[in-house]
Order: C-alpha cells, then sequence, then structure tokens
C-alpha cells in the first residue's frame, strides 16, 4: 500500500482570500466614512471665549445688583422718612381732634350758660331793666385812656424809608384800629410829616367819612412812600393853620417812629404857638401819637433818633390834650 501524505488544515489559497476579505471591510469603512475629524485646538478656543463671555455677564450683573441694592437702600430711606412723616400727621390729627371735642365741649357749656343767662335776664325787673338801658345808651369819651370826642381827624404819617420798609403794614393796621374807634365822624385828612396830601384833590378840605371812602383811604395808603425829612412839625403846623375851626372838635394822630430835628424844644414852641389854648385853658386841637420802634432794632449808639421822638410826642401830646402810645413791637 502507497502511504497517503498528511493533509494541511490551513492552505495558503486560504490565508488569501482572509485578507481580501478584511481589506475589503476596511475599504468599505473608508468610503461609507462622512464626519469629518474634529479639530480639538479649535474647541479648547471656543470654550476659552465661552467662558470670558459668561464671566463678562458675571461681572455685569454683580454691577446691577450693586445699582440696585443702592436704589433700594434710597427707597427704604425714603420709605422711614414717609412713615415718620405720616406718625407726625396722625398725631397732629389726634391733636386736632382732641382740641376739637374739647372746644365743642365748651361750646356746649357756653350755650347752657348762654340758656342760664336768658333765663336770669328775663327775671330782671323792670326797673333794673331800665336801668341797664339807660347805662347802654350812656357813650364813653374815652377809649383805651385815649379821647374820642372829636368829630373830625387829621393822620400826620411818617412816610420816611425806615418806617416804609419796616413798619407800613403795622402802620395800616393802626391806622384802621384808629379809624374803627370813631365809627361816624364828619371829615377826615392824611398827610404826611412833611404837610403833603394824600389826595391832592382834597388839599385843604374835608374828606367826608364813608365806609368806601375809609376803604380807599386804606388803599391808597398801602403804597403811599413820599419824601419826608422824619420831622413832624411840618405836618403838625400845617394841619393846624388850615383845619382850624373854633366851632369844631378836631384830633391829630402822629404816626412815627424817629425825630430828626435839631430841637425838640424848638418844636414844642412852634406847636404852643400855633395851638394856644383859648379863655378855658383847651387848645385848638388835640394831639395824639403812636411811636413804632423801628429805631431799637439797631445798635444801642443808634437809637437816638427813636428815643427823640418819643421825648417829643410825650411832651405835644401832654401839652395839647392827647395820648403818647408807644408800641412794643414794629411787625403786625
Amino acid at each position: 500500500m502507497r502511504s497517503r501524505r498528511p493533509t494541511a488544515e490551513f492552505t495558503i489559497a486560504f490565508l488569501d482570500v482572509i485578507c481580501c476579505g478584511f481589506g475589503a471591510v476596511i475599504l468599505l469603512l473608508m468610503i461609507t466614512k462622512t464626519v469629518q475629524p474634529q479639530i480639538l485646538e479649535k474647541s479648547v478656543v471656543e470654550a476659552d471665549g465661552r467662558v470670558a463671555e459668561l464671566t463678562e455677564q458675571l461681572f455685569e450683573i454683580r454691577g446691577e445688583t450693586r445699582i440696585l441694592n443702592r436704589d433700594l437702600l434710597v427707597k427704604q430711606e425714603q420709605l422711614d422718612d414717609s412713615k415718620e412723616r405720616i406718625a407726625i400727621l396722625q398725631a397732629a390729627l389726634a391733636r386736632s381732634k382732641a382740641r376739637y371735642e374739647e372746644l365743642d365741649t365748651t361750646r356746649n357749656s357756653n350755650s347752657i350758660i348762654e340758656q342760664q343767662l336768658a333765663i336770669a335776664r328775663q327775671r330782671l325787673s323792670e326797673e333794673e331793666k331800665r336801668l341797664l338801658a339807660a347805662q347802654a345808651d350812656r357813650k364813653s369819651d374815652y377809649v383805651g385812656g385815649i379821647p374820642v370826642d372829636s368829630e373830625y381827624i387829621i393822620f400826620i404819617i411818617d412816610t420816611s424809608g425806615s418806617m416804609f420798609s419796616y413798619a407800613w403794614e403795622r402802620m395800616l393796621q393802626e391806622m384802621e384800629a384808629t379809624l374803627n374807634i370813631y365809627p361816624e365822624v364828619k371829615g377826615i385828612q392824611v398827610l404826611n410829616d412833611m404837610g403833603n396830601y394824600l389826595f391832592s384833590r382834597y388839599q385843604g378840605e374835608w374828606i367826608p367819612d364813608t365806609p368806601a371812602r375809609r376803604q380807599l383811604i386804606l388803599r391808597n395808603l398801602a403804597n403811599w412812600n413820599v419824601f419826608s425829612n422824619s420831622s413832624p412839625v411840618e405836618g403838625i403846623t400845617n394841619a393846624v393853620r388850615s383845619f382850624y375851626d373854633p366851632g369844631k372838635k378836631i384830633s391829630i394822630y402822629v404816626f412815627g417812629d424817629e425825630f430828626t430835628g435839631t430841637s425838640i424844644q424848638d418844636v414844642v414852641q412852634t406847636v404852643d404857638r400855633l395851638n394856644a389854648e383859648n379863655t378855658v385853658g383847651e387848645r385848638r386841637v388835640r394831639i395824639h401819637a403812636v411811636g413804632f420802634p423801628v429805631q431799637f432794632i439797631r445798635p444801642p449808639q443808634l437809637q437816638t433818633t427813636g428815643i427823640r421822638f418819643a421825648t417829643l410826642m410825650r411832651e405835644l401830646t401832654y401839652k395839647n390834650g392827647g395820648t403818647f402810645v408807644g408800641l412794643n413791637d414794629f411787625r403786625p
């Protein structure tokens, strides 16, 4: 028998087939691959840029946060102020309510008292009523110590800068108050201390007394700023010479704050000669005065003219049957 050769498990042809198959698979993978290869360096750059952008946004947010916190603090302070004002207003409202209740109680009490007085008056006898009526009809010739028996009144007003700048509103109030103590007179006249008339058409004549003319006098006085030498002698002498009448009761009211004349005694003697006494010892006209303490806002060494005015007016009013009133303030 011939011996057989051993059979080889793998031949060269089989290995070639296997290699060709792997090569085909690799070729197919290379043909079918569509994804581009990524560049790692570019990805790192984009990530750094994103981080920088986010960091910048973070800083902006922090800045806005600080601004908002500051605004919030301001609003909080405003809120606290508003709360404080509300508390003050509430306290004021509570006080007003308490005051109102107090006034209401007082009004009720006054009403009760008025009713009691009305009942008491009804119980008066006829004789008591007659006496009360007689007393009510009796008219006093003095108001606040000032004689008010005159039928004609003349105002002599210092129109100097010190009076007009500082005491004019108070002067108007005193003027109105003086007119009010004379409910009705036969004539009124207004001059400044230089003897100039407030109404030139009434020069040398009396202004008829009516409520409308009184209001007109006060309105025109509000802006009457004419030259003055702060010496009332010219106004007084002009008034006495122009309006003296033995058949009329006349009063002069001098309103001023200072006297800058050379001699108080000369003024007193001049007025004495002009406003001489009659046979029964009465002067032609009464002279009253109201002093406004404007000069006393100045240093003591500069108050001389105000003191001299008070000295002059005290002497003139004493000698001429009038009254001197020194105000304690030139403000309204």
